[in-house]
């Protein structure tokens, strides 16, 4: 079902007639699939006078583009280095983007107002679901960054039991604990010189640069379960080739991207649902287009 405002615009962020703008925001940003996935959905939708861009913007220069914006502006994608730094900035932020300290999505609501949520956190909660993946007893983290807070939150919904983090420092240890404190898990801390250990959970998440996890492809074990890298490009990760060599169910980076992408769409436009699978196969298109 589509759900529109009276003038036959989306309900959601901003409230000016006329052409509607929203924007990917982060540094570096050129790799950025997001315009892809949000041009594909207003194309699906009919939103024939949204546009959806790209800018490259750091922390520093974040406040300033935040002047710049006008009535035009529905909302804004950010990444990295940009989720946090942000909220000072916002008018009012989700208990969701809260329980993590990062915001991924903005939303200029019709009066003005700036307000942030984490589309990151039920995207990845989606993105299992549409594998079958809605409950397992305890699992694994590879990594302990911004994601990995994303994933213990995820994982408070998904996970019955114990998370284990494996991480390369002390302190990052520490991180990863004061999470699941926060968020109501039980992390359990080890080594990254443990990693293998991690794949023979139930459920493995891999929050790590591409690259970090490579080594691991060797130990994939007989009968995995399901593996969770949050990469996409390349793709597949030579851990997620390994698990599926083995028949393990894997959910990748797009898988992610999408589902949350989707609901950032039904943010800013106020048009749900918003069209999943159109924006998936151009996700898929532009990464076939890009590894020729």
């Amino acid at each position: 079902m589509t759900t529109r405002g009276a003038d036959g615009r989306g309900a959601g962020g901003g409230g000016a007639g006329g052409p509607r703008r929203a924007a990917v925001l982060g540094s570096p940003i050129a790799h950025s699939l997001s315009p892809v996935l949000h041009r594909a959905a207003y194309a699906e939708l009919g939103l024939t006078d949204w546009t959806y861009g790209r800018f490259e913007v750091d922390e520093a220069a974040l406040p300033g583009f935040f002047e710049g914006l006008d009535a035009s502006w529905a909302g804004l994608s950010l990444t990295m280095p940009l989720k946090r730094a942000v909220i000072p900035l916002l008018d009012a932020v989700s208990d969701t983007a809260r329980s993590v300290e990062a915001v991924n999505t903005v939303v200029v609501t019709g009066d003005g107002r700036r307000v942030g949520d984490n589309t990151d956190i039920p995207g990845m909660i989606a993105a299992l679901g549409e594998r079958g993946v809605e409950k397992v007893e305890e699992a694994a983290v590879l990594g302990a960054g911004a994601t990995a807070s994303s994933a213990l939150a995820a994982l408070a919904r998904v996970c019955a039991g114990p998370v284990t983090a494996y991480v390369r420092s002390a302190a990052r240890a520490d991180e990863m604990r004061g999470w699941g404190e926060r968020l109501g898990v039980e992390v359990r801390t080890a080594d990254w010189a443990d990693a293998p250990r991690a794949l023979t959970a139930p459920l493995v998440v891999a929050t790590t640069p591409a690259g970090t996890t490579d080594a691991l492809a060797a130990h994939v074990p007989e009968r995995p379960g399901t593996l969770f890298d949050v990469l996409y490009d390349p793709w597949p990760t030579p851990l997620a080739a390994a698990w599926s060599a083995r028949s393990g169910r894997v959910v990748g980076g797009l898988d992610l991207l999408v589902h949350q992408a989707v609901l950032q769409v039904e943010q800013m436009t106020g048009s749900a649902p918003a069209p999943l699978r159109a924006m998936r196969e151009a996700g898929e298109s532009a990464l076939r287009a890009a590894a020729r």
